[in-house]
């Protein structure tokens, strides 16, 4: 089973977050990955983020990344969006 944890934060306090379980054994991880934030960012009724190469680089050494304003297109009201992979 794959765990994603989603996480919003603004001025250093938790505002929201939430679990995604998947359970396909069909799918990658890159596929579960960018399926839980989808899931995470429809739940959150945001937009997808872009990941720039500090995500990327954050995300293969910790499991963990930040998307700040700089990763959304559209303007957001809190500090970050904060992901973490918590069961695999």
């Amino acid at each position: 089973m794959f765990r994603m944890w989603g996480k919003i934060w603004k001025d250093s306090h938790l505002l929201k977050d939430t679990v995604i379980c998947m359970s396909d054994d069909s799918m990658s991880r890159t596929q579960m990955v960018f399926g839980s934030l989808e899931e995470i960012c429809y739940q959150f009724d945001l937009g997808h983020p872009i990941w720039l190469d500090s995500n990327i680089h954050a995300f293969q050494r910790h499991d963990k990344t930040r998307f700040s304003q700089d990763n959304f297109v559209e303007g957001i009201d809190f500090d970050y969006l904060e992901i973490q992979v918590i069961e695999e």
